[in-house]
This record gives C-alpha cells, structure tokens and sequence, in this order.
C-alpha cells in the first residue's frame, strides 16, 4: 500500500497532495474534525442536557465547579471518541448508506489506523479528566467505557440498539454525576436514568427511521426495523414514559411548578415531532431528532428555575 493510500489521501487530486505543508494539515485536521463530528454538535448537546440535569440535582442546585466542568469536557471528548470508535466499526457498511457515505472513513479520507489513533488519544483525555474525580465515579467511568465500545457491534444482532445506546451512552452520565458529587446513587440517580435511557431511545429511534431502508438491504438492527409501522405509536408510549420518569423525579424531590413547566415543555415539544415524523419523510425525521434539543434543553431550564426559585 503506497504512503498516500495509508493516510487516506489518495483521495485527493495530486495538485491537494502537492499544495503547501499548512494546507495539507489543515485538510487533515479538518477531516478528524468531521470523523469526530465536531462540524455536528446536536449529538453532543443531546448527551450533555441529561448530564446537566443530574449535575443540578446531586448538587442540589449548586454542582462543584470542578465537576462541572470536567464532565461538560468529557461529554464533548467521549461523543467524539465514540463517533470515532462507530464509524470503525462501520467503516465497510457507511459507504453503503446515503446518509454515511461521505463520512471520512467511509469515503477513505482518512485511514482506519488514523481513526484509531485519535480514538486513543481522545480516550486517554477523557481517562485523566476522570482521574481528577472519586474512585466511584472512575468505575462507572470504565464500565461506561466498555459499554460505549461495544455500542457499534451490538446493533449488529440486537433488535434493539437504540435502547443498548441510551443505557450505555445516553444515561450513564447521570450516574456518574451523581457518584462525583454525593459518591453514592440514591434512588433519584436511578429515575433521572431511566428517563435518560428512555429519551436516547426516542431521539435515536426517529434518527433510525432515516435510514430505515438501506438498513433493511444490508441487514443492520434498529427499534425503526423492529417497530415498523408502529413506529410513531411506540415512539409515542416510549415519550410519555420518558416524561412520566421526570413527573416521578420531580415528586420525589418535591419539585414545583417551575420544573413541571419545563416538562409541560417537552410535552409540547414531543407533539411537535409526532407531527413532523407523521409521513415518516427523511427530512422531517431529521427536524424531529434535532427537535430534542429543545427538549433537554426546556427540561434543564425547569430543573435550574426550580433552584433558583426554591426559597
């Protein structure tokens, strides 16, 4: 294999490959941007609002400064790491799917041995960052690790990977934050989680339904495949649980008005994306995934009035 195959350049016109050595770095760093889907930050947001509400609540309103910060870093490094770490995995089937081919890997910019590396490099950032933390909060780190790793082979046999996403992804954040603040996971920990799981697998669901078919033709898993035409039903009853898990948190910390508004919020906002996804077109699909920002978003806003407004 010649040097440029090797680092995915052979892409380029020999006039790229000819250009200054600046240039040249710049397409690269460019091009590890995007395999880390930095140009992209809705999937970190949707992992840093749960973070946000568990943070809040085991600080009772007032999260430890260091603690904040090192976990809004590590949400931004480990999305990376594992967008990274999916696209490896997926980096002969990407090529296959509309929505993916242009990925770098999947278009060959950037070699496998690359995308490993920064993987590594990223993982070791997010090891030291969690090493500033409690030895609890390090063990769950490194289940959750596990758990992130294994996401994208999962989803090769399992019917349901929107679901392994949310509890090993979406959701282990808040137990994490609540075992760097109170170094325990009392019960509140444990609802605040189950809503968690339950949103990353509607947000994921609806993502899913855009490529429903090319993955149908080259036999990977989804809960879009698995739902079918129950998909807006199901996707439904999964975000009525999801906000019933929220009504639960909030009674058991007695919570007022100001955080059942943000929840009214959502509700209103999971109407939205029911109409959006109501013909199953692409498009729409894709304004409904995004959409949950807006939810994470109006639920954090509930739980932060409530604490500000408490006394």
């Amino acid at each position: 294999m010649n040097s440029t195959a090797a680092t995915g350049d052979s892409s380029l016109p020999s006039k790229a490959r000819d250009a200054p050595l600046y240039h040249r770095l710049a397409r690269r760093l460019e091009e590890y941007a995007r395999l880390a889907r930095f140009d992209r930050p809705i999937g970190t947001w949707l992992l840093l609002w749960p973070a946000l509400w568990a943070l809040w609540v085991a600080g009772t309103g007032r999260p430890q400064q260091k603690v904040l910060i090192i976990f809004v870093l590590g949400v931004v490094i480990m999305r990376a790491a594992g967008c990274i770490i999916n696209d490896f995995a997926d980096r002969n089937i990407d090529p296959h799917v509309k929505r993916t081919r242009e990925r770098p890997l999947a278009a060959r910019r950037v070699s496998p041995a690359e995308a490993l590396v920064l993987a590594v490099v990223l993982g070791a950032a997010a090891l030291w960052l969690v090493t500033r933390l409690n030895i609890f909060t390090v063990k769950l780190a490194v289940i959750g690790a596990a758990l992130t790793v294994s996401y994208p082979f999962v989803k090769r046999f399992f019917p349901l990977p929107q679901l392994y996403l949310g509890l090993s992804f979406g959701g282990w954040s808040v137990l994490m934050a609540f075992a760097a603040q109170r170094d325990s996971l009392p019960r509140i920990a444990w609802v605040l989680y189950i809503a968690a799981v339950i949103w990353a697998a509607v947000y994921d669901t609806i993502y899913a339904m855009i490529d429903r078919e090319d993955d149908l033709a080259i036999g990977v898993k989804s809960s879009a495949i698995l739902f079918a035409d129950m998909d807006r039903v199901l996707i439904g009853a999964l975000q009525a649980m999801m906000l019933f898990a929220l009504v639960l948190a909030g009674r058991d910390m007695n919570f007022g008005n100001w955080y059942h508004a943000g929840i009214a919020a959502a509700g209103l906002l999971f109407l939205y994306q029911q109409w959006l996804i109501r013909a199953r077109e692409p498009a729409a699909c894709l304004r409904a995934f995004r959409n949950n920002n807006y939810v994470g978003m109006a639920i954090f806003i509930g739980v932060l009035l409530q604490y500000v407004y408490a006394h």
